[in-house]
């Protein structure tokens, strides 16, 4: 039976108690009560800040003039401010207007007044910009939802039992989506991963770039910085998009994003893994449906992105070369054949086959579907690491 707004009390003081136990994601019991998540967190906020009085019907009508600020608006603002205290005046605003509309929130500048009245803003010290910072390289002019999936490791951390705890995380460029939160308490290679990018997948769809650091499982040292994680994300015709070596800001988005999972989360860690694997989820739903993004004219994540079009294949793609350029098959040693003798290329690419794009009388140019890998010297037998600003 659905549950409107004009529900009994005893279901609403219900769906509030099924909430805060933990046993159940707001999405679930949204679903189970037939009601919206700005409903649900409408009752829930309500509860947080009055109790279960809290949770009565009450008049649409307003009771106050407009250029008044209520003592249910300021009690709301303050309760808002406590929960979330990494939310500022645009944030709070923007929450008054989704979960109260009725109200007609007060500026934001009103609201910051408030918030420094009632003692819920601290002094900040000013401080200055690093010297010789160097400049973050451009994301890419990337403009719809799934052009781009930025991915990394947060930093790993201990759980109150002592665990180890890595969060794997997924972002969507553009909108900000966080499509996966997921933490790891072994392994960090393809094995543990990969089976993580698959749900994503089949749950959203596929990007046309994935953008990641340079490190295991994501690339490695070898040709083309390829590693068999980038590999499967070719054969699905996704890019691997490597940011420079040590240079996180190159990812800015999706590390401004672990700073709040790290704040919201992790101080402190949760007592077990599955109690901090909620903690994740809970704030996967309130990272893309509650919190307003300045970036997104103050709309949460959710209210831009959009599945993608592109659905997980059945069958992986393999690479296809143009007529006039020489293929050969990658032996599981790691090279291949030429002229009777075999030439050491990848380990990583074993299985696989390369396309020789002629550039010379006897050099050629050796790719992986569209990664220039290497240069072929046929003459010395030697094969050197593709190098865009040297010449061929």
């Amino acid at each position: 039976m659905g549950w409107k707004v004009s529900c009994a009390m005893d279901e609403r003081v219900q769906f509030v108690g099924a909430y805060l136990s933990g046993d159940r994601s707001m999405t679930t019991l949204c679903a189970q009560y037939g009601i919206s998540r700005k409903t649900g967190y409408k009752w829930v906020s309500r509860y947080r800040s009055r109790g279960v009085s809290g949770l009565e019907e009450r008049s649409r009508a307003p009771h106050h003039p407009a250029h008044a600020v209520s003592e249910a608006v300021i009690e709301a603002i303050l309760a808002r401010r406590d929960k979330r205290p990494e939310e500022g005046p645009l944030k709070i605003r923007r929450y008054l207007e989704t979960v109260f509309p009725e109200w007609g929130p007060p500026a934001a500048s009103t609201i910051a007044a408030i918030l420094k009245t009632y003692g819920r803003v601290k002094a900040r010290r000013r401080g200055s910009c690093a010297a010789g910072t160097v400049p973050a390289q451009p994301l890419g002019a990337y403009a719809e939802p799934n052009e781009a999936w930025c991915a990394d490791f947060k930093g790993w951390f201990c759980t109150g039992d002592g665990r180890r705890c890595t969060p794997l995380t997924i972002t969507d460029a553009v909108s900000r989506y966080l499509v996966l939160c997921q933490g790891l308490d072994g392994g960090l290679g393809v094995r543990e991963v990969q089976p993580l990018f698959e749900r994503a997948f089949r749950e959203y769809g596929l990007p046309e770039v994935i953008r990641t650091d340079n490190g295991p499982p994501f690339g490695s040292p070898g040709l083309g910085g390829l590693s068999a994680l980038s590999i499967w994300f070719l054969q699905l015709a996704i890019r691997p998009e490597h940011i420079r070596p040590g240079k996180p800001q190159d990812n800015g988005r999706h590390e401004r994003m672990h700073r709040t999972l790290k704040a919201l989360t992790a101080r402190p860690p949760r007592g077990s893994l599955r109690a901090q694997q909620r903690a994740f989820d809970e704030f996967i739903e309130y990272y893309n449906f509650e919190r307003p993004h300045q970036a997104l004219g103050q709309r949460p994540p959710g209210c831009v992105y959009r599945p993608s079009t592109r659905p997980f294949p059945h069958r992986l793609l393999v690479p296809e070369y143009p007529r006039e350029w020489t293929v050969r098959k990658v032996k599981h040693k790691g090279g291949f054949l030429w002229g009777g003798q075999e030439y050491f290329l990848s380990q990583v690419l074993a299985g696989h086959h390369v396309g020789l794009k002629p550039i010379d009388d006897d050099a050629w140019l050796i790719y992986f579907f569209t990664i220039p890998l290497a240069v072929f010297e046929e003459p010395e037998g030697r094969i050197r690491p593709y190098r865009p600003e040297q010449p061929l």
